[in-house]
């Protein structure tokens, strides 16, 4: 949030903080989570990337359109494990998947 956005709001008695502090997380929760927004970002950036439709990457992992779009909104049914097999499959690189996680840092 802009530092003007940030006065104004607290001109009117309201607080700002993060998602982490709403919550209550701890510092590994948040990494945790942090991480599997990341993984599905990029989920979605290599399909877009490999000009595939939901439908196209849901046949390639031989799965469904519904469970690749769970995969890309990092829904909680959804584990790193089958992010991970989804990326690879899809061609992610060891080196891509390292960027990923560095951005989490």
């Amino acid at each position: 949030m802009r530092t003007t956005k940030k006065s104004q709001v607290a001109h009117r008695g309201w607080r700002t903080g993060t998602v982490q502090d709403f919550l209550g997380l701890t510092d590994e929760e948040a990494a945790y989570v942090e991480l599997r927004h990341q993984l599905a970002k990029s989920l979605r950036e290599l399909r877009i990337r490999l000009n595939l439709t939901q439908i196209d990457a849901a046949k390639r992992l031989k799965s469904s359109q519904s469970r690749v779009a769970k995969m890309e909104a990092a829904d909680a049914t959804v584990s790193l494990d089958l992010l991970l097999r989804a990326l690879l499959t899809l061609g992610a690189s060891p080196e891509m998947l390292a960027r990923t996680m560095r951005r989490c840092a």
